[in-house]
């Protein structure tokens, strides 16, 4: 994965992938579901998490009290002490999140914790939730920071451009 090239694709056409999710809020395809799971799987040909990791290098997930209880004991910590050096409490949201960017768990590409990662990392990037339009924020948030989020939109738009009355 060329992260390079991906950011330049990017912040070139995030604006009109922002427009066209905006505009999905208000107008949705009856066979939304149909599309969406097409253009990921044709998404997921192009797009292989373990070469990019740029979710974890750039972004942070929240971690609920079943996450640091559960990644604590895997790493033989008390759930204060992993949250003591890992983690700290956003102000406005209340949630806990890394102190550090990239991901502290993040070794060549890879989840050093996998088995017992966070649920939002297990969940990212967040595709299969339903109904996908009820998301829109969620993948334009996440257009300039995952591949797969960027391609999965990018085909919709093309798929409901070209198919459907828009």
């Amino acid at each position: 994965m060329d992260l390079k090239k991906f950011r330049r694709s990017a912040a070139r056409r995030k604006g009109k992938l922002e427009a066209f999710l905006k505009k999905l809020d208000d107008i949705i395809p009856e066979d939304l579901p149909v599309l969406v799971k097409e253009a990921d799987a044709a998404m997921w040909q192009e797009v292989h998490c373990m070469e990019c990791a740029n979710c974890c290098k750039t972004m942070t997930p929240t971690f609920r009290k079943a996450d640091i209880l559960r990644i604590a004991a895997h790493l033989n910590m008390t759930p204060k002490a992993f949250a003591d050096k890992w983690l700290y409490k956003e102000e406005d949201t209340g949630d806990w999140v890394n102190k550090v960017q990239p991901c502290q768990f993040l070794i060549d590409n890879k989840c050093s914790i996998y088995e017992v990662r966070p649920k939002d990392c297990a969940e990212f990037p967040h595709h299969n939730k339903k109904p996908f339009d009820a998301y829109n924020d969620t993948f334009s948030n996440n257009l300039d920071k995952c591949p797969a989020t960027f391609i999965l939109v990018s085909k919709l738009m093309q798929k409901v451009e070209r198919d459907y009355e828009w």
